[in-house]
């Protein structure tokens, strides 16, 4: 299959009683936590008045999981396949869903397009609906974001409801002024899955580098995870980089900014930094001080020096990927950064009213 057809067919805007199928592609959370797993699974449902339907594997041991990548991969595919469905919500992330490569039917997802909603490890699972031509949404999972403690963020929902429910522009990403989280409370105490996380304040974006307007399509993930992913069928050739908008973030396991910094020369060597519109991060996830995470845009302003690419766009310290509250980015979709209020707007919808419609940007 060529590489992003173009243009993107967006999937179908969710309403209130569509079935929305559970898939654990990744590590197996839910048989390992399902009091965690049950809390999200019942939010879905009780505040967005989705049918959840998991599928056969969900469930399933961590071990048996382990052992069986295929399965896991047999339950997205039957998952975009059921014409009931109209959404692919992951479990959870971990880090070996690049396992799942030689299973997956990109035809199959180019002719079903649907919703596919997970971060992290799905990481991998997107850029498989990108190359199949198909937007999906980086964002939230049934574990982590739906199972918030204490219930979702207000932040978080106001995205979903924006980005998934209504085929209308986004526009401008709100600017976060709840506070923010990447507090770890065990999810394997019951209790603790009514107590909220400790919220820091919400610093706002900071602008590094770049002037005026910049747009184009967004593209990225998790920053652990496109390492997996670099070099295989699913990683996208220069021509499908030119213009774009990479966004970019850290895991739980707080990567050294030096670590980032050397993959992102990777990102450099292949030419790749010099053909981007822009670059957006996500806050550091895994507990990194507030009063270092500037070390994180430092470096990646260092590397883009280095590869000739000082004027890019690079703002930092958004909220998505591993802390909380989280916006919802779709893959593929128009984006602009405005360097001069440092904002991130979304120009089109992520999704359409009928299954299928071609993305076109709105602005």
């Amino acid at each position: 299959m060529a590489y992003w057809p173009r243009p993107l067919k967006k999937p179908r805007k969710l309403n209130v009683g569509d079935r929305v199928a559970v898939v654990t592609p990744c590590w197996g959370g839910p048989a390992c936590l399902p009091h965690r797993f049950e809390a999200g699974t019942r939010y879905l449902a009780e505040e967005f008045g989705l049918e959840v339907v998991l599928m056969p594997h969900a469930c399933k041991p961590v071990d048996w999981l382990d052992r069986n990548p295929e399965a896991r991969a047999d339950d997205v595919m039957d998952a975009f396949a059921d014409r009931s469905v109209s959404a692919v919500i992951a479990s959870i992330g971990g880090d070996d869903c690049i396992r799942l490569l030689p299973y997956l039917d990109l035809d199959l997802i180019a002719e079903n397009p649907k919703v596919l909603l997970g971060y992290s490890d799905v990481t991998v699972l997107h850029f498989a609906c990108l190359k199949a031509g198909v937007t999906s949404i980086y964002g939230p999972t049934v574990m982590a974001g739906f199972a918030e403690n204490g219930g979702m963020h207000a932040f978080t929902k106001d995205a979903i409801r924006q980005v998934l429910f209504s085929s209308e522009p986004p526009g401008k990403l709100p600017r976060n002024t709840e506070g923010w989280t990447d507090e770890r409370l065990s999810w394997a105490v019951p209790g603790n899955q009514s107590r909220k996380r400790r919220l820091h304040p919400a610093a706002p974006p900071r602008l590094w580098q770049g002037s005026g307007r910049s747009r184009g399509p967004l593209i990225g993930g998790c920053a652990e995870v496109l390492e997996m992913i670099k070099g295989t069928e699913l990683w996208p050739p220069l021509d499908i980089w030119s213009g774009a908008i990479l966004f970019y973030e850290t895991s739980e396991e707080a990567p050294a900014p030096s670590t980032v910094a050397r993959w992102l020369r990777n990102f450099g060597a292949q030419g790749i930094l010099g053909v981007l519109a822009g670059v957006i991060v996500g806050r550091p996830g895994g507990g990194v001080p507030s009063d270092r995470q500037d070390d994180y845009g430092a470096a990646m302003a260092k590397v883009l020096t280095e590869y000739g690419a000082e004027r890019l766009p690079l703002v930092t310290g958004l909220d998505f990927g591993h802390t909380d509250p989280m916006t919802l980015l779709p893959y593929g979709v128009a984006a602009e950064i405005d360097c001069d209020d440092v904002s991130i707007s979304l120009l089109e919808a992520a999704v359409g009213d009928a299954e299928g419609k071609p993305a076109g940007a709105s602005g």
